[in-house]
């Protein structure tokens, strides 16, 4: 088992930035990947960012790519997102997951077995 704890959510003003971290535990040498979603009021769960672990390589969302950047320290037990140029749309719920098997597709929210409880993010304008 894996647990997940996010945190650094709050609010912030349109065009801020904030970092959000998510911390593993537990069985976290056998994970394979981890990510970011979100949910905003009334919608469904959207992929945010994205890494595999051993290759480092991340993937992003059309909407946050040149905006966001996902990272992870060295013993790869936290993610980082780093959100800049802040919208009002970006406001929501973030969610940490995290998978421990080979996924060739990252974007669904089916690709992980982990979730964390969500740090809420308000954009405000």
């Amino acid at each position: 088992q894996v647990q997940l704890v996010e945190s650094g959510g709050g609010l912030v003003q349109a065009g801020g930035s904030l970092t959000l971290s998510c911390a593993a535990s537990g069985r976290t040498g056998d994970l394979y990947s981890m990510a970011w979603f979100r949910q905003a009021p009334g919608k469904e769960r959207e992929f945010v960012a994205a890494l595999r672990l051993k290759r480092d390589f991340p993937e992003y969302s059309d909407s946050v790519k040149d905006r966001f950047t996902i990272s992870r320290n060295s013993a790869k037990t936290t993610v980082y997102l780093r959100l800049n140029s802040l919208r009002p749309e970006d406001t929501a719920v973030y969610f940490c997951a995290a998978g421990d098997k080979v996924r060739h597709i990252l974007v669904l929210t089916n690709a992980y077995d982990y979730w964390g409880q969500g740090t809420q993010v308000t954009v405000s304008s």
